[in-house]
Order: structure tokens, then sequence, then C-alpha cells
């Protein structure tokens, strides 16, 4: 069975870029434009992980890890960031807002695969 991976980031290019990379190794993946989207899905849909951006409208990166993070049902779902955000203190806060992983744009599809890889055989 595919794994479904909910991919969450308001730049349709990017979008596109990683939903071809993650496609064509089998993953489904569900594109979002911001969090609050993503949240919405979330419930409709049997979530395998979650990438997302840190910088969105609506609701940003960091309340959605947050808002992942404190329903039950979703504490086991794995969390990778993708952002442009490349400081120390943003990369830490990210991981302590409950996030596996963090990826810098722009980057590397073979890398964010094997992050992928990682939390899903």
């Amino acid at each position: 069975m595919k794994k479904t991976i909910l991919f969450a980031d308001d730049s349709p290019t990017i979008r596109k870029f990683a939903t071809f990379a993650l496609s064509s190794k089998g993953f489904e993946i569900i594109s979002v434009c911001d969090g609050m989207e993503a949240l919405e899905k979330l419930p409709a849909e049997k979530i395998d992980l979650v990438i997302t951006d840190l910088n969105m409208p609506n609701i940003d990166g960091f309340e959605l890890i947050k808002a992942i993070r404190e329903n039950v049902d979703y504490t086991d779902i794995p969390i990778i960031i993708l952002s442009s955000l490349e400081s120390e203190e943003e990369i830490k806060r990210g991981l302590s807002t409950g996030a596996n992983s963090y990826l810098v744009k722009p980057f590397d599809p073979k890398r964010m695969l094997y992050e992928v890889s990682k939390y899903l055989n």
C-alpha cells in the first residue's frame, strides 16, 4: 500500500518539484498551500508523514507542527521541515516544536528522499 505524504508549502514551484520527486518513488502526495489547509486534510486522509515549510500564510509551519503534536491521533506522524530559514536558532526552534528532521531550501531531492526513507519503509 502506498504511503501518503502531506506536503505543505505556499510556493507552487516547490510543491510541484517535491511532488514530482516523491511521487516518482511511489508515494501518494497531498499538496497544500498552508498550515490551515494541512490541518483540514489530516482528519480526512490517512497521513503517514508531513513535510512542511515554516513561512506560510494563515497558519505557519511552527503552528502546524504544534497543532499536530497536541492531537493524540497524530503524535506518531513523522514531520520534516523544509524551509529557507537556516539559522541555528530557527532549526532548534523547529526541532523543539516537534519536527523529526530539518531540511534547508534549496533542497536536493535525494536528500529529501533519504530523510523520508528514514521514517517510511
